[in-house]
């Protein structure tokens, strides 16, 4: 169970950042609602939001195998989801597309090995 607390602990502590930026975003570009058109904040919204989503998602199948998987399958999927999406959130901030499409992809292997591995405990 320790490792499903560090992934809880890791990706809420970058969803966090991510939320603070759009709000420092909003406050530095003085736009209280909305994206007032900006691309920075438009960036910034997308970028929290795609964490929220994956993280959410990817943390009910650790939950799910957290009862009975071993702690080195947990391990390397909370280590590899945690970099996959710092990866694509530099990716995104810094409009690097190889990092974006890396992130990306290592985070939908890791939900793929993740829901392979629970499909396995399960039968």
């Amino acid at each position: 169970m320790v490792w499903f607390q560090w992934y809880v602990l890791l990706n809420v502590l970058i969803i966090t950042l991510l939320a603070l930026n759009v709000s420092l975003v909003r406050i530095s570009e003085k736009i209280p609602n909305g994206d007032g058109k900006s691309i920075r904040l438009k960036k910034s919204i997308r970028t929290h939001m795609n964490g929220v989503e994956q993280v959410i998602a990817f943390g009910l199948v650790l939950l799910a195998l957290a009862q009975s998987a071993s702690d080195t399958l947990l391990a390397s999927l909370v280590i590899t989801f945690t970099a996959s999406r710092v990866v694509h959130m530099i990716g995104m901030f810094q409009v690097i597309p190889i990092l974006r499409i890396g992130g990306a992809a290592l985070t939908y292997l890791c939900q793929l090995a993740g829901l392979i591995a629970l499909a396995w405990l399960l039968i």
